[in-house]
């Protein structure tokens, strides 16, 4: 078992981990492979800002980032994408990988994954994905903004 099913069933936590042949790479490629809705996906990003690193789950049909509107969420001057080695170097995950829960990074969280009773995104391993509610998600990460 590993350390995030360990975690997930620990907090006892209803998640299923869907195994996958094929890489997936972005949003369109997890809703198009699993047959959901493109606001079902939900990557996890690592921003930097000048506080420190932030996790932003995100809904995949959000489009881009509004990183100034990111910064005066999160009260800080700037806020932009962690490149692969910092993403690596905090979580021990590679970018597309990175999992829902179990960073242990504060998290900025999209309101907009409420919309669905089950998410999708990474495990922490290339070859499969997370299937969770968006509540368990909120609830197993150390939230502290959301976006709308």
């Amino acid at each position: 078992m590993t350390s995030l099913q360990e975690l997930l069933t620990t907090k006892n936590v209803p998640f299923e981990i869907l195994e996958h042949p094929q890489l997936i790479r972005t949003a369109q490629d997890g809703a198009d492979y699993f047959g959901i809705e493109l606001g079902q996906t939900a990557p996890t990003l690592v921003l930097e800002t000048e506080n420190g690193y932030v996790a932003a789950i995100l809904t995949g049909d959000r489009g881009r980032l509004d990183f100034q509107s990111v910064a005066v969420t999160l009260s800080c001057q700037e806020v932009k994408l962690a490149n692969p080695k910092q993403v690596e170097a905090i979580t021990g995950f590679r970018i597309g990988t990175v999992p829902l829960v179990g960073l242990f990074l504060p998290c900025l969280f999209d309101r907009r994954l409420f919309r669905y009773s089950a998410i999708y995104g990474g495990t922490g391993e290339a070859g499969s994905t997370l299937k969770i509610s968006p509540g368990a998600v909120e609830e197993l990460n150390q939230v502290m903004a959301y976006l709308d």
